[in-house]
């Protein structure tokens, strides 16, 4: 890849404990031992400022304003993420993989929260302008399980239970079928990976699809 060449930014997505930063993770080194330069980042999160913001968001301070306030907050995160780290790293030609994205604003704080569509669009045009994942891997796994998964990450790591892993199970129900319906309406970007098979497995299965999805099609493009 030539520094002329613009990076591939792909998404991981899913409710909580479905393993996407241990999948993520997983693909980065695969990435690497490819040869591609690959930053991993998180939302809210991946700059001081909005690592700031995702202090304030999953500790629940910001919950009492409503989930429209939530939301402006998460794209005020996005913004100085995609300006200050994302944009900068796929305009050098690096792969940047992203542990949540624009998708989990939709479906926490628009199909669960309530937030009109159309106040949602707004805020992600503003946050992200045209700029949208080239694959959104959609992890997908039954509520009970993937938060027992989370309570014992928790649990190890001695960390208090976050604003939305609080919430009850027809809000985690609810976030499952929000992820669904948005790979349902956007086939060509989302891909929903079976996140309750064994983790190597489902590394395989992402390896598998992004190797077929771009550096296949890039060989076939440099022959």
């Amino acid at each position: 890849m030539t520094g002329a060449e613009k990076g591939r930014f792909i998404t991981f997505e899913g409710g909580e404990g479905v393993g996407k930063s241990t999948q993520l993770t997983r693909l980065a080194e695969h990435l690497r031992g490819c040869g591609i330069e690959t930053v991993t980042t998180r939302e809210p999160g991946g700059t001081p400022k909005a690592e700031t913001l995702r202090q304030i968001l999953l500790s629940g301070r910001a919950a009492p304003l409503g989930t429209l306030a939530e939301a402006a907050l998460f794209a005020a995160a996005r913004i100085d993420h995609v300006d200050r780290l994302i944009a900068p790293a796929l305009s050098r030609g690096a792969w940047v993989l992203c542990d949540r994205f624009a998708d989990s604003t939709r479906a926490y704080q628009g199909a669960r929260g309530g937030v009109e569509r159309q106040v949602l669009s707004l805020l992600e045009k503003a946050a992200v302008g045209e700029l949208k994942p080239d694959l959104t891997v959609i992890l997908d796994l039954a509520p009970e399980e993937g938060l027992a998964r989370a309570a014992v990450r928790r649990e190890a790591a001695g960390l208090r239970v976050d604003r939305f892993e609080a919430e009850d199970d027809g809000f985690h129900e609810g976030l499952r079928r929000a992820f669904l319906d948005i790979a349902a309406d956007e086939p060509e970007r989302c891909c929903v990976v079976n996140a309750a098979l064994p983790a190597d497995e489902v590394a395989r299965a992402i390896r598998q699809l992004v190797d077929a999805r771009f550096l296949e099609a890039q060989a076939h493009a440099a022959q």
